[in-house]
Order: C-alpha cells, then structure tokens, then sequence
C-alpha cells in the first residue's frame, strides 16, 4: 500500500481494522516483513492478490533501460517474492490461496506499444499455472485475476498532456473497459467462493465480451465523463 493510501485510510478508518504496510516489492525482505507483520495483526493470511506496474505504450526500443527493469522487476519478481513468502507461510498454517493479477498479455495477445507489459504478464501465467501444478494436494490454493480494462489513475496517467490520443481509443475504453468499484466487489466475491485450484477468474470473457460488441449500437457506454468530473473535483 502506498504512503498516500495509507493516510487515507487511516484518516477514514480505525486502524486496528485496516493496518497498513509500507511494502517494496522487489525488495525480498520487505516482502517477508509484509507477511510478518500481516501475521502478527490478524494471526493469520487468507487469500491476497499481487500487485503489478504497468509501462507507457510505446515502441520497445524507446523504454528507457530503467523502465525496463522497474516493470520487469515489479511484475514478475515482485509476484516470484511475494509468492514465495506467502506459499511458505500458507504452509505452514494449514491452509489459503494466493492470486496474481494477470491482465494484456497473459493469454498471449500481442498490442503494439505493450511489448515490454505484455511480456511480464505472459510470464506470470507460467508461474501461476506451474506453482498451481506444484500446490496439488496442499491446502493452499493458487490462482489468477483477470479484471480486463481497468479505467484507473494508471492507465489515463499516460494520456495526461496528449488528449488527441485519449480521443483516439475512447471507443475502445468505452466498449471493453470498466471502473474500479464495478469490477473490485465481483472479484472478490469469486475469490471467497472459489475452491478450485488453479482457476482463472475472469472478468469479462470472450462471450461477454462478444455481448457488449453486439449490444454497443444499442447501449452505449461512457465511462469517461465521471471519471473525469472525478479527477477534477481531485
């Protein structure tokens, strides 16, 4: 949780209900010290999802070489690290699931502009679906979140100053996006129902995806003009 999240919600809420953790993902030893201090407040660590580090949508060759590693290292060491401390922990107290976030590139679909994202996530499905294999016959299980589009501070970050290229995909955000609150409370619902191991859940899948196409002429979407008037109001 970032610093800012964490005043936030302490300003909000009692913090013996809703403690935060200043965490550096690819740092391992604040990765152990997260779930250290996790257990040591709850006494125990149900399931958790992952974070992930997105990267503008531009050419390869034009990521700057730090670029590069920070996302690399976010998303898919960060998700190796906090794996292992978790699965380790779970163990050991008899039971819980862990679920990395997958998102573009995990089905191996390729986006131009994405390459270096999409790669990280293609490599999260492989850790998910082998540590899944390598959990049969624990009590810890072990899956994957695909929200699809999330219109969040992230994604609109990289259209601040160039408005004509948010013109240019707001159908697309429109057709296949959603917001945050719509999609968060369906997933974890389906994590707190689900009992299978290696599940994929899956918020809009190619047959939902194929109803909203259908229906677009029909019922158009916007999504924009409140998260807009959100940002402003900010």
């Amino acid at each position: 949780m970032r610093g800012d999240k964490i005043a936030e919600s302490s300003a909000k809420h009692d913090t013996d209900r809703v403690p935060g953790q200043l965490c550096d993902v690819t740092d391992f030893e604040q990765v152990q010290n997260l779930w250290d201090v996790t257990k040591h407040h709850w006494s125990r660590v149900a399931p958790g999802p992952t974070t992930s580090d997105s990267a503008p949508q531009v050419n390869f060759w034009e990521l700057p070489a730090e670029q590069i590693q920070a996302v690399v290292s976010t998303n898919l060491i960060g998700a190796m690290y906090g794996a292992k401390v978790a699965l380790r922990g779970m163990l050991e107290q008899g039971f819980g699931a862990i679920y990395n976030l997958e998102s573009l590139g995990s089905d191996g679909r390729k986006v131009e502009g994405l390459t270096l994202y999409g790669c990280t996530k293609y490599a999260l499905r492989y850790l998910d679906e082998s540590l899944a294999r390598e959990t049969k016959g624990t009590p810890v299980l072990v899956g994957a979140l695909r929200p699809s589009m999330v219109l969040t501070d992230m994604v609109m970050k990289q259209y601040e100053g160039r408005p004509e290229e948010l013109d240019k995909v707001k159908f697309i955000f429109n057709l296949i996006a959603d917001r945050v609150e719509t999609v968060t409370p369906w997933l974890a619902q389906q994590v707190l129902a689900n009992s299978k191991n290696g599940a994929c859940i899956s918020w809009l899948p190619w047959w939902k995806l194929l109803g909203r196409l259908l229906m677009y002429p029909f019922r158009k979407r916007d999504l924009f003009g409140p998260f807009i008037a959100k940002q402003y109001k900010n």
